[in-house]
């Protein structure tokens, strides 16, 4: 098992020693007795308290970056892990974001037609927890999932938690194609550099007036 010192100091968009984060986990884990069940706080936190929103500015770093995300309350997929593995750093639990390319069914019309439906760098996060490392995703919250008529993805601390639930006609929400790994860090600029390659279209069009979750149907 890879060394897990390497996975608790702060980095520059895992910036576990902001205040803020440092604060939120807190305020998350203040119930929580083992590290497993502060892994699981964290995780149902960072889930539900930050809406995911796939409509940003993905030029701007603090798009990426653990503190702007928590403040802002809102953020996609690398955004919300990269809480997470902060939130999980400042409350002693080694974390490090992990990425793959995935098809994607939870989506909308609009988002579809901007991506298509395979999402290059879906990020989730791995939290070392009882001498393993587990994998969850945060990234769909629940007022989102109820709007899109599934299940919110469930963490129990012991389990890699990637998959959705089936949907009502039988479909799962997430494939994976290809994992990217994991980093100590968010890696900013070659994320950048694919988003461009593969979604041009993404930098041309205006942010939609309406929310994500206002589009999304089941």
């Amino acid at each position: 098992m890879t060394e897990h010192t390497d996975y608790l100091a702060a980095t520059p968009f895992v910036d576990s020693g902001n205040p803020a984060i440092t604060a939120f986990a807190q305020d998350a884990i203040s119930a929580a007795q083992t590290v497993k069940d502060r892994a699981i706080a964290l995780y149902g936190a960072v889930r539900d308290s930050i809406q995911y929103d796939p409509y940003l500015d993905f030029q701007d770093p603090g798009v990426f970056r653990a503190s702007t995300v928590l403040e802002t309350g809102k953020g996609f997929c690398v955004g919300k892990s990269a809480v997470l593995a902060a939130a999980a750093r400042a409350s002693g639990i080694p974390a490090r974001p992990g990425y793959a390319d995935v098809r994607n069914h939870l989506t909308s019309r609009r988002l579809r037609e901007m991506l298509g439906d395979t999402f290059y760098w879906h990020s989730y996060t791995e939290l070392a927890i009882d001498g393993k490392w587990v994998k969850c995703t945060p990234a769909f919250d629940a007022a989102l999932c109820e709007r899109a008529n599934i299940a919110p993805l469930a963490f129990d601390g012991v389990n890699d938690s990637l998959f959705h639930p089936f949907d009502p006609a039988g479909r799962r929400h997430m494939e994976y194609l290809t994992d990217r790994g994991a980093y100590a860090d968010v890696p900013f600029a070659t994320i950048l550099a694919d988003f461009k390659k593969f979604y041009p279209g993404l930098f041309a069009a205006a942010a939609p007036a309406a929310s994500f979750r206002d589009e999304v149907t089941t």
